[in-house]
This record gives structure tokens, sequence and C-alpha cells, in this order.
């Protein structure tokens, strides 16, 4: 089982919920958070005044796979959340050692 964390700008999150639904993701967790990667921020031109952030909005999604469904995913991931443009995000996958449903005891992939 693999454990794979995306990075994401938030408008895409629709687009990538969507897409992760259609290739068999049963479950995701969605979290706002805020960063920022090689650009070191940005300058923003709000209301007519442009001020600099360095710390971007961004969408962080946790997904649990199986080993044979996490290059899909990845791959399912890099293309709904790509605008081609810097900042679009990074995905990692980690190795997870176990996972269990709470409800019925279910241990490994039949747990996610």
């Amino acid at each position: 089982m693999k454990f794979i964390i995306a990075i994401i700008k938030p408008f895409k999150l629709d687009e990538v919920r969507e897409a992760l639904g259609t290739i068999g993701v049963a479950g995701m967790t969605v979290s706002e958070v805020k960063g920022f990667g090689r650009q070191k921020g940005q300058t923003e031109i709000y209301r007519g005044a442009e001020y600099s952030t360095n710390m971007l909005p961004k969408v962080k999604i946790e997904v649990a796979a199986s080993d044979d469904l996490t290059p899909k995913v990845v791959e399912t991931i890099q293309q709904a959340a790509s605008t081609e443009a810097i900042g679009d995000g990074k995905i990692f996958v980690l190795d997870l050692a176990k996972a269990t449903r709470i409800r019925t005891g279910e241990t490994g992939d039949t747990a996610l």
C-alpha cells in the first residue's frame, strides 16, 4: 500500500476529485494549507494595490491506495491538477505500513 500526498492549486480540487473518482479511488482527505516552493511566494494585485505574499494558499490531498492503483492515482492527479504554470504543486508517494478500518477491523488493502 502507498500513501499519496498531493499539494495542488485550490481551484483544481474539483477536477482532481472527479478524475480520481473515475479511476476507482473510494476516498480522500482534503486540507487547506499554505506554503511556498521555488517561486518563494509571488506578487499579487488586489483592488488595484500590489502586495507580496510569501505563503500561497494550496490544497493538500491525501489518498491511501493499493500498490497496483498507485501509478494511476499519481498520473491522474498530475493530469487533472496541471495548469502548466509555476506553482502547480507536488505529489509525494510514501510506503504505508498498515491500514485498519475502525468499524470492521479490516486491515490492509481491504481497509481501503
